[in-house]
């Protein structure tokens, strides 16, 4: 079960499709590439947001949790190149 006291790190790892919640709920250094450590709920209070609010990303992400996306990319792929070529 995910709780506002879940770390990153563990979050990313539990729940498919996590990154892309919360890209979309505004907490976007996660995919950036800047590092985001600590828990969830000081990942989004740092980012501005209020403890109803942060409730709320608890029980989407237990749903999510319960109800993986098939594709929790969604549907994006990022294509390289080799460097042979």
């Amino acid at each position: 079960m995910i709780t506002k006291d879940i770390t990153i790190e563990d979050l990313v790892d539990d729940v498919p499709g996590a990154v892309r919640y919360m890209m979309e709920q505004g907490i976007k250094c996660i995919a950036c590439g800047e590092p985001i450590w600590g828990t969830l709920e000081e990942a989004a209070k740092e980012k501005g947001f209020d403890d109803e609010t942060i409730e709320k990303f608890v029980a989407d992400l237990n749903h999510l949790q319960e109800n993986p996306p098939e594709d929790p990319a969604g549907g994006k792929r990022i294509e390289t190149k080799s460097m042979d070529d």
